[in-house]
């Protein structure tokens, strides 16, 4: 069996990502690795880490056209002006990022694969406000309009409807158009990967879904929503009481839970499974995931950060 390469864009350069990395390149890996960074930075994070790191040095054009032969890590040299290992977040590296997204973006246009994983990303530096996120970043450049950020762990995963939007916006981000594709998304997504339809809990907006205002969101917009996804045969169920969702009995029913807001499912999930879970975006056309935490600028250098969410990143398109 020939696996397809995973294309991995580190994404911030002074981030966790390369200590992660260092650390499970011992680990049984079938599917060759492309990165797409710099050279220059990967052996000065290296030398300050006290890692040794072989990568195989690939040209992209080349590998269009099928001249390059793929080893277990193969590396796309991308410039990055930086002299030190780690330096301070800025947006300095904005055009380096840039740039690696680019050719993997151009790589899966081209088919060479559909796996890509990125790594952590600083938001206030490298989107500027103009996305949520990354999901909004890799969506707009692939022209994609419906599209679904994952946390997934196989015993329970989590979606939410808006996703890194400020609370004051929430409410009138919340429609039915925008649960239903959500929905399909999913369920299309869980037949595709797994083989079996999902079970979907699905939150009310409001404390207990009730509201002392005239207008309720959970009555006049989820509940008829869910009643209509219903009878088109979806396995979903809510709204329901984000408070007691998460209790054992309760997230047991469903394979995964929609949220109405970013911290509403992502808060219980990340309490439930700490570095255990990843970051799926769906509707793209190809897979992305990435490893779900941030640069973690604080820990930048001390070599003691949790590979756990990278592996798994790793692991999930290691097919």
């Amino acid at each position: 069996m020939k696996y397809k390469p995973i294309i991995i864009v580190p994404g911030e350069p002074n981030s966790i990502f390369f200590e992660l990395f260092f650390k499970i390149l011992k680990k049984k890996i079938n599917s060759p690795i492309i990165l797409i960074a710099s050279k220059k930075l990967i052996l000065n994070q290296a030398k300050i880490l006290k890692k040794k790191v072989n990568f195989n040095l690939i040209d992209q054009k080349n590998i269009i056209k099928g001249g390059e032969k793929l080893k277990n890590i193969n590396l796309i040299d991308v410039e990055l002006r930086q002299s030190k290992a780690f330096e301070k977040i800025t947006s300095k590296s904005n055009n380096y990022i840039s740039t690696c997204f680019d050719i993997a973006i151009n790589l899966l246009k081209k088919n060479l694969t559909n796996k890509f994983i990125n790594g952590p990303i600083s938001k206030k530096t490298f989107l500027k406000k103009k996305y949520n996120g990354i999901t909004e970043y890799l969506a707009n450049k692939t022209n994609t309009k419906k599209f679904a950020m994952i946390i997934y762990n196989k015993e329970l995963s989590v979606c939410p409807l808006t996703t890194h939007l400020p609370i004051k916006y929430v409410s009138n981000k919340i429609n039915k158009s925008e649960i239903i594709n959500k929905v399909k998304l999913i369920d299309k997504f869980w037949k595709e990967q797994f083989g079996k339809q999902i079970k979907i809990g699905i939150t009310g907006l409001n404390p207990h879904c009730e509201s002392i205002d005239n207008y309720n969101e959970d009555i006049s917009i989820i509940l008829p929503t869910i009643k209509k996804l219903k009878k088109l045969k979806y396995n979903i169920d809510g709204p329901l009481a984000a408070d007691t969702i998460f209790l054992k009995n309760n997230r047991k029913k469903f394979d995964l839970i929609i949220g109405m807001y970013h911290d509403q499912v992502l808060t219980p999930m990340k309490t439930l499974f700490e570095y255990d879970a990843i970051n799926i975006t769906i509707g793209l056309p190809f897979i992305r995931v990435s490893p779900d935490h941030g640069p973690n600028e604080s820990m930048l250098g001390k070599n003691r950060s949790n590979t756990l969410s990278l592996l798994n990143s790793i692991k999930f398109l290691d097919f």
